[in-house]
């Protein structure tokens, strides 16, 4: 039975298993993503990320993110951030600026130093995409709540009860407004101005933390006046810092990467 090595990691809780496929081939990824990502029989995670080689030559690095589902997402940024820290920490390029190919295009992840290690990495998540078509689609208990694609579809409800994230996520995951799955927020302006958000993943559930989500939220809160350009968004397993620049319209994520473990893991039959 052949095994390869993983590193697994994550980014405010939300967490990976990590395959280096510039030496170790999964042929299979839907599979592995579903097996591996197993809590009790596998290895447990909200699911596999593939780190490899740029064909383009705009960009350093690539990723591929499975969900705990099989199902392939666009881009994820608390992903996107472990990355670059696994990059950098394990000798695989000197740069402190890396182009991260995604699905959803091309991430420039700026590394912060100390000691020689990476304490915190700044990703550019490009500009916010609105539709607004699907801007309105109304949930049971919350309302409407705003559209905002960060490379993977988000639908962010402003509300007091952001503990129904599982109810209300189950509900409006596949609705017919989404005909490719959306991920759902519940997200709640508190009096110092953070923002508490708690994620329902398409593909994956409840997660601790989603970066394109706490984007969503930000972006969402800033064009509703509930708070300017500039949030902290508090999800279960850490807070984000986000930033919507008006100089070119991007969204500025930073956060914390850490590694978990490493090991190894056999193939799927």
């Amino acid at each position: 039975m052949k095994k390869i090595p993983f590193t697994k990691m994550h980014g405010a809780g939300n967490d990976y298993i990590y395959v280096n496929t510039m030496f170790h081939e999964v042929p299979d990824p839907v599979k592995a993503a579903i097996e591996w990502s197993d809590r009790h029989k596998g290895v447990g995670s909200d699911g596999l990320v593939l780190i490899g080689v740029s064909p383009l030559p705009e960009a350093d690095f690539t990723m591929r993110i499975f969900n705990a589902d099989g199902s392939e997402a666009m881009m994820c940024g608390n992903a996107s951030r472990c990355i670059g820290k696994y990059l950098y920490e394990r000798g695989l390029t000197d740069k402190t600026e890396i182009k991260l190919l995604t699905r959803s295009g091309i991430k420039t992840l700026c590394l912060h130093l100390e000691d020689g290690i990476v304490r915190s990495v700044t990703v550019d998540m490009l500009e916010p995409i609105f539709e607004n078509d699907t801007q309105y689609v109304a949930s049971k208990d919350h309302g409407k709540g705003i559209f905002v694609s960060m490379g993977n579809p988000h639908y962010v409800i402003f509300t007091e009860d952001v503990d129904e994230v599982t109810e209300t996520g189950k509900a409006l995951e596949r609705h017919p407004a989404f005909p490719q799955g959306c991920n759902i927020e519940l997200a709640r302006v508190e009096n110092n101005g953070e923002i508490r958000t708690r994620v329902w993943e398409r593909g994956s559930g409840v997660t601790m933390a989603c970066g394109t989500g706490a984007c969503a939220t930000a972006v969402a809160a800033a064009i509703t006046g509930r708070t300017g350009r500039k949030s902290q968004i508090m999800m279960d397993g850490g807070s984000l810092d986000i930033e919507w620049r008006e100089s070119d319209n991007h969204v500025y994520m930073t956060g914390p990467a850490d590694f978990v473990f490493d090991g190894e893991i056999a193939m799927p039959q």
